[in-house]
């Protein structure tokens, strides 16, 4: 069975969304995930390849594919894209420096062609470090403000692109604290339920 095949059979279950995780290395993707899971974030090493979990939440089951961010790694990400119902992008905050490299490889993956999916979840992670900067500035940064209809922090807006508008929303968190972890909870409820409001998806 390919790859893609298997992708596309993975979707197709009942209430099941297909959620593709990226970002840049030590971006916090892996810790998030966990975060999400309730499972212990400590000591999470670099993910090298990929890592699948999955997630109940309202009633749906999320798979939930982890990708490794190094830049070694980063032309393989396009091969995920087949059967992604949403991309959540995450974002160390707390790393001004990397932000414009962060930028450039979003934009290039919202003008893939391949990419189809059309929600876009924004974590703007390690809201607990230092000079972290909020959530707002993260958008600014990536480009995301320059839309019309930008959103407040956590409010889905739509972002032009080659493809039909893609909803997208961003959310400030952290993954060792309990209010970042909550705030973790929060976007992916918010991914969740604008997924199902678009997508065929039985209730």
């Amino acid at each position: 069975m390919g790859f893609n095949t298997f992708l596309s059979k993975q979707q197709q279950k009942e209430q099941e969304i297909c959620v593709l995780v990226l970002g840049l290395d030590n971006a916090g993707k892996t810790t998030v995930t966990h975060a999400l899971l309730g499972s212990d974030t400590a000591g999470i090493e670099p993910t090298f390849g990929f890592n699948i979990r999955s997630h109940e939440i309202d009633g749906f089951t999320l798979n939930i594919w982890d990708v490794g961010g190094q830049r070694t790694l980063r032309s393989f990400w396009r091969n995920y894209f087949y059967a992604a119902e949403a991309l959540v992008w995450v974002v160390d905050a707390s790393d001004p420096r990397r932000l414009a490299d962060c930028r450039s490889e979003l934009s290039s993956i919202l003008q893939e062609e391949s990419q189809i999916c059309t929600t876009l979840l924004i974590l703007a992670n390690k809201q607990d470090m230092p000079g972290a900067l909020p959530p707002e500035r993260v958008a600014a940064e990536l480009g995301l403000g320059e839309a019309p209809t930008a959103p407040p922090p956590g409010h889905p807006a739509e972002l032009p692109g080659p493809r039909p508008q893609r909803q997208w929303a961003i959310f400030g968190c952290s993954a060792h604290t309990p209010a970042g972890q909550q705030q973790i909870q929060q976007a992916f409820r918010w991914l969740v339920a604008e997924v199902a409001s678009r997508v065929s998806l039985p209730k």
